[in-house]
């Protein structure tokens, strides 16, 4: 008997749900019980709650803006997809959180959760597994959802911080049960049986200790068995994909913060500087405006270190006249952002930094245009290096003359990398997914060309050498016009020379 939900979970579900031709598919093939709603301790937990961070949490959410509805449904989108892999069977999902990782000795690293983890369950602490189980006698997507969490120690506490417990973890992300990490082990030994299908992902473990001391023997015994472990990352990243218009919500804001970020930065770009103070006063812009963290290390390349695709050492002086090409994003509320804006460090673009500039914005603009459903990230790739060839020959940098069967070889020298990536939870999202599927409404993806011309180039005009440009935004693809995240960041030349001479 299919449970129909109240309005507030049918307007979670109708936000959710960016299946073509259906908007109320969620209703007719999942069963969903109602969240169940348990009061939050009144004390601190392992993360933000909305009993002792009330500015960043409403009531009934698990992390800012995501409610326990919508990770709810996440888990019953996730058994679905199960169901359809392998029908039939006992299913049991198991998730490993990330450890805590040391610097040296007992000085950790930020925390920063396996985003698979988190993803289907909002919890933020280390050292912790969620379990998804069928239910006997119940067809998928019915299932339950556990945690295996840290018990709680107040000698542990004393120096590391709260931790929620089984009670606050229960409460907080609405799962249905909630265990200490010890207890693991009794629900291990029941899954040896042939009859049950284990999905976790034993090849490459995300908390090694946790795989050592409870999951090493279920991995060896299965691999004796009918029923092998299977591998379940590439479904959770196949839901990650298709973003909930709750996460487009989260990216917006990202989005923002980056691109004022950005604006600051550039204004505050002013001869001579260090790229070390661009990368500080970039964190700090993105920090004071409620981001959490960086979303990566950002690449703050002034002059020909703009042609090091990956240049992250930060640290040397930018000489007037030059430009700085700086790669960065934040993580807000669990999503981030990722652009790119090059600019030149005197206020005014040069006449070869400005033609160079125009060519790859012209591009980029173009290749915006294409974001649409039906096309993918390598019909879009295609079309850049195309549009690139004939910008370089128009620049002189590649021969009227090349061929068409070595054009694109010759174009891959001055832009090395693709179009762009998905992106979400994490800067390179979804990783295992193919750039070739096509694109859907709700996937987030970067488009990003560029030129790079390195100053030890004798085969391109001289006024280029030593000239790098790259221009990324962040695009939600729609059914009509691609929504840019990053619009507010500028990058025509006039608006950029306006902000930087300023």
């Amino acid at each position: 008997m299919v449970w129909f939900p109240s309005q507030r979970l049918y307007s979670a579900v109708r936000g959710i749900c960016f299946l073509s031709g259906c908007k109320f598919c969620f209703l007719r093939k999942l069963s969903i019980e109602p969240v169940q709603q348990r009061k939050i301790p009144n004390r601190y937990l392992g993360q933000p709650s909305p009993f002792t961070h009330p500015h960043l949490l409403k009531p009934g959410e698990v992390t800012p803006g995501l409610s326990q509805t919508e990770y709810s449904l996440r888990r019953h989108k996730l058994m679905a997809r199960i169901q359809q892999e392998v029908p039939g069977m006992d299913h049991t999902v198991i998730l490993l959180s990330n450890p805590t990782y040391y610097m040296s000795n007992d000085i950790p690293y930020t925390f920063h959760q396996d985003t698979n983890f988190l993803y289907l369950c909002g919890f933020q602490e280390p050292d912790s597994i969620l379990v998804l189980q069928s239910l006997p006698g119940k067809p998928l997507p019915s299932h339950k959802a556990l945690l295996f969490v840290p018990r709680r120690d107040p000698s542990r506490e004393l120096w590391d911080g709260p931790r929620s417990g089984t009670d606050g973890a229960v409460a907080l992300t609405g799962v249905d049960e909630g265990y200490t990490i010890e207890e693991f082990r009794h629900l291990v030994a029941k899954l040896k049986d042939e009859s049950t299908v284990v999905w976790y992902d034993f090849a490459k473990p995300v908390h090694p200790q946790l795989h050592s001391d409870y999951l090493l023997h279920l991995a060896e015994v299965k691999a004796r068995s009918k029923t092998r472990i299977r591998a379940i990352r590439p479904l959770v990243q196949s839901l990650r994909l298709v973003k909930s218009s709750a996460e487009i919500e989260r990216m917006k804001i990202a989005g923002k913060v980056t691109s004022q970020a950005f604006i600051e930065t550039m204004f505050a770009s002013k001869t001579p500087v260090n790229e070390a103070f661009l990368y500080a006063k970039f964190e700090f812009e993105c920090r004071a405006r409620g981001a959490d963290i960086l979303a990566y290390p950002p690449v703050v390349a002034g002059g020909n270190r703009s042609n090091t695709l990956h240049y992250v050492k930060n640290n040397q002086l930018i000489k007037d006249g030059e430009m700085v090409l700086l790669d960065g994003g934040c993580e807000s509320s669990c999503y981030v952002s990722d652009i790119t804006r090059t600019w030149p460090i005197s206020g005014r673009f040069t006449g070869p930094q400005a033609e160079l500039y125009q060519a790859v914005l012209e591009v980029q603009k173009s290749c915006l245009r294409l974001c649409s459903p039906g096309v993918s990230l390598e019909n879009v790739y295609s079309f850049m290096l195309t549009l690139i060839g004939q910008k370089l020959k128009d620049l002189g940098v590649l021969q009227q003359s090349i061929t068409e069967n070595h054009l694109f070889k010759a174009v891959r020298k001055y832009c090395p990398h693709h179009v762009g990536h998905y992106l979400g939870m994490d800067v390179h999202d979804t990783p295992d997914i193919s750039r070739s599927i096509p694109l859907q409404p709700g996937m987030v993806i970067t488009i990003e060309p560029g030129i790079y011309i390195p100053e030890n180039d004798a085969s391109a005009p001289e006024r280029f050498r030593g000239i790098g440009v790259r221009i990324e935004d962040d695009v939600v693809v729609t059914e009509n016009t691609p929504l840019i995240l990053s619009e507010d960041c500028p990058k025509e030349i006039y608006d950029v020379e306006r902000v930087c001479g300023s």
